[in-house]
C-alpha cells in the first residue's frame, strides 16, 4: 500500500463516516441526555459492533452474505426490527432534562454499551462495506494482514473522532434543552429518524 493509497483511503472513510446514520444519531442523542463522558461508553458500544463486523469481512462472509439474498434479508429485518423498536421507545420516552437524566443515573453504562453495540450490528450492510471497500485499498502482491490492520486503525480513528464529535455537538444542544416541550421535540425527532432508518433498511431488502 503507497502513501497515496493510504491517504485515498482516509479522505473516503471520512466522509463516509461522516454521513448522519444510527451510530451518528445515538451517538448524538445519548450526548444530549447523557453528556459526553457518559456517551463514551455508547461509542465504545459502536465501536465493537463494527469491529466484529470487520472480522466478519475478513472472514469473507460478507461475500457470502453477497450471493445469499434470503440470509442477508433475514439480518437485515433483524436489524430493521430492532431500529424501529429503538425509534418507538425514543418516540415515547417521558421528557426528562439531561440535568434530570444526569442526577437520576439516566441509562447504566452497561445499557449504553448494549445499545451502542447493537445499533452498530443493525445494519449488515456495514459488513458488505467493508468487505467492498477495504480490498480496493489492498495491495493483493503484498501481505494482506499489515494492509487490514493499517486500515482498520484508519477508520477505526476516523470513526471515533466523528463519533465524538456528535456526542459533542449533541452535549452542547443540552443547555437548550430545559423544558419538557424541547425534550419531547428532540425525542420524537430522534425516535423518527430511528424509524426511518429501520423503514429505509427493509425498503433496501426488497430491492
Amino acid at each position: 500500500m503507497t502513501l497515496n493509497i493510504w491517504l485515498l483511503f482516509i479522505a473516503t472513510t471520512f466522509f463516509v463516516s461522516a454521513t448522519p446514520g444510527p451510530n451518528m444519531l445515538l451517538a448524538m442523542t445519548h450526548g444530549i441526555h447523557h453528556g459526553v463522558r457518559a456517551t463514551l461508553v455508547t461509542c465504545a458500544g459502536l465501536m465493537a459492533g463494527l469491529f466484529l463486523y470487520i472480522l466478519v469481512s475478513a472472514a469473507g462472509l460478507g461475500a457470502l452474505l453477497t450471493t445469499s439474498p434470503r440470509l442477508f434479508a433475514v439480518i437485515t429485518y433483524a436489524g430493521a426490527a430492532y431500529l424501529l423498536y429503538l425509534g418507538i421507545r425514543t418516540w415515547r420516552a417521558r421528557p426528562v432534562t439531561p440535568q434530570e437524566a444526569r442526577v437520576d443515573g439516566g441509562l447504566s453504562a452497561p445499557t449504553r454499551f448494549r445499545n451502542g453495540f447493537l445499533v452498530a450490528l443493525s445494519n449488515p450492510k456495514a459488513v458488505i462495506f467493508f468487505a467492498a471497500l477495504f480490498p480496493q485499498f489492498m495491495n493483493p502482491r503484498a501481505p494482506q494482514l499489515p494492509q487490514l490492520m493499517i486500515l482498520t486503525a484508519s477508520f477505526y480513528v476516523i470513526e471515533a473522532c466523528w463519533q465524538f464529535a456528535y456526542a459533542s455537538g449533541g452535549a452542547k444542544l443540552s443547555g437548550w434543552l430545559q423544558s419538557p416541550r424541547h425534550i419531547r421535540l428532540v425525542n420524537r425527532l430522534s425516535g423518527g429518524a430511528f424509524v426511518c432508518a429501520g423503514i429505509v433498511l427493509t425498503g433496501v431488502t426488497h430491492h
